[in-house]
Order: C-alpha cells, then sequence, then structure tokens
C-alpha cells in the first residue's frame, strides 16, 4: 500500500468515526435504528427470516446444527434479502445528516 492510499484510508476512517460519533451525540443513531426496524417489519423481511429459519431447522433438523451454522446462514440470508429500497432510504437518511453536521 502506497502513502496516498494510506492517506485516503485514514481520511475514510476518521470520517467514519466522526460521523459515528455525530450520531451517537445526537440520538441520530436510534432514531435510525428504529426507523431500519419499522421497515424491515413492514417489507416482511423479520417474518421471512424466521420462515426460513425455522425451515433450515426443519430440513437440517435441530440436533444437526449448532447455533454458529444458524447464525451464520441467518446473518448470510439476512444480509442478502434486505430491499434495496430500504438500503437505499437509509443511506439517503445518513447522506442528509452527514450534510446537515458538515462532516
Amino acid at each position: 500500500m502506497n502513502q496516498q492510499s494510506r492517506l485516503a484510508g485514514d481520511f475514510i476512517n476518521q470520517r467514519t468515526n466522526l460521523l459515528a460519533q455525530k450520531l451517537r451525540e445526537t440520538g441520530e443513531d436510534s432514531r435510525l435504528e428504529e426507523y431500519l426496524r419499522q421497515k424491515l417489519i413492514e417489507c416482511r423481511w423479520r417474518d421471512d427470516l424466521k420462515d426460513y429459519c425455522k425451515e433450515v431447522i426443519r430440513q437440517k433438523g435441530l440436533e444437526k446444527i449448532t447455533i454458529e451454522e444458524l447464525t451464520d446462514m441467518l446473518y448470510i440470508r439476512g444480509q442478502a434479502t434486505i430491499p434495496n429500497k430500504v438500503k437505499e432510504d437509509l443511506l439517503s437518511r445518513l447522506r442528509q445528516f452527514f450534510d446537515e453536521n458538515q462532516i
């Protein structure tokens, strides 16, 4: 990694840390978390993930699957199935917060 790449990485890390700090200080992190939770409930993402979990357990058998395996499967499935609209809305809210707070 060259000097310029390291500096760019450091700058991004600083901005990310500053954004996270501002989100916590203003309580916006909690508001965004609640917004995300509600959107995922509205689009049935949680229900679909719960159904997937039950199906995996049914297929593999409760005795033959570990919590770690199930957690890994749910993590992958959960990330892959978040609707793009929810991701876009959340990113838009983060950008707006970023701009409003001149981060």
